[in-house]
């Protein structure tokens, strides 16, 4: 966690002094989205809806879970969904690129690399929304953009923010407060869903993920030796994700105990020297780029484990969420 992370969770009176840096973002922010609403600024809509999944604050607030289960949910009703993810940390600068199965974290980014390896369907990492958007559209009925809420160019059909336990905090935008826009900008999306927190309105919706059976990071355990004995308490917790605190209430409530702990930032590029001696356990997210390792040739200890985990949420969401899709495909179709 970083310093002003630390700052954000304590509510510390110092960063109150930063309330001019704080006016300004707002003010860009305010005058960005104000070019994109009047036609200052051109919004591209694409011959397919887009969802995006995104937030109003900076850190892990669960997208990733969500986009695999929605992109789930609608392959089942016969959809053929598509990701389209900024890539955050990819080293790969040929946009757009469609992420390869055989890509390494450190290539196409930890995120997208996840997401095609779960969901098996087509994901594009493009910093141009739209460029990107246009590639999968040619693939793709329906596009889901993993983050990308403050993205305007690119025209989006529903809107849903994912949010956590620390939800607005203090109210405020960077840098005296986590978030990107002010809590008003919740009032115009289409879906909220809370995270692993108790709702406080009807209009929300309540997200809680579910860890799955823990496996081996090591690719070569994973094919070939299913009864890898997990062990029954590990010498290390180590992860680099945006909220580790969860990760850590995930292995407490699954009764998942461990010695140590060693926490980078999120999407830090591991590499062996990370790693502690002994049996490790971390995130999926983690494991992602962990298995580079293997890639690169190097050795992976067999006693390096990961929790899987799958949303999983509340009421009838999933149902209205078909519903409005299916009505904004209509329109398209018949050019309303």
């Amino acid at each position: 966690m970083t310093f002003i992370e630390r700052a954000w969770r304590k509510q510390s009176w110092w960063l109150y002094l930063l309330a001019p840096l704080s006016c300004l973002f707002w003010g860009l922010s305010a005058l960005r989205r104000r070019a994109f609403a009047t036609g200052i600024q051109r919004v591209t809509r694409l011959s397919v809806p887009v969802i995006v999944v995104g937030n109003i604050s900076v850190g892990g607030n669960g997208k990733t879970p969500v986009v695999l289960a929605l992109v789930k949910h609608l392959i089942d009703q016969g959809y053929r969904p598509g990701i389209l993810s900024r890539g955050y940390g990819a080293q790969c600068q040929d946009f757009p690129y469609l992420v390869n199965l055989d890509d390494t974290a450190t290539w196409a980014g930890d995120e997208p690399l996840l997401m095609a390896q779960q969901s098996h369907v087509p994901v594009v990492i493009d910093p141009v929304r739209v460029r990107g958007g246009q590639l999968l559209a040619t693939q793709c009925d329906v596009i889901i953009c993993d983050d990308g809420l403050q993205h305007y160019a690119l025209h989006r059909d529903l809107e849903i923010v994912v949010m956590d336990g620390r939800r607005n905090g203090n109210g405020w935008v960077l840098p005296v407060g986590h978030l990107r826009e002010l809590p008003s900008r919740l009032k115009s999306v289409d879906y909220i869903i809370v995270n692993s927190a108790n709702t406080v309105s009807p209009s929300e919706i309540s997200m809680t993920l579910q860890a799955q059976p823990i496996q081996p990071v090591n690719a070569n355990e994973q094919h070939g030796h299913d009864s890898l004995p997990v062990p029954h308490r590990f010498d290390w917790l180590v992860t680099g994700i945006g909220n580790p605190h969860r990760f850590m209430d995930t292995c407490a409530t699954e009764k998942i105990e461990y010695t140590n702990t060693r926490i980078f930032p999120d999407h830090h590029p591991f590499n062996l020297s990370d790693m502690p001696q002994g049996s490790i356990i971390m995130t999926q997210k983690d494991a992602v780029k962990c298995a580079d390792f293997v890639i690169a040739g190097a050795t992976v200890t067999p006693n390096w484990f990961y929790v899987p985990i799958q949303a999983q949420f509340s009421d009838d969401f999933l149902l209205r969420l078909t519903q409005q899709l299916a009505t904004i495909t209509t329109r398209s179709e018949y050019g309303i």
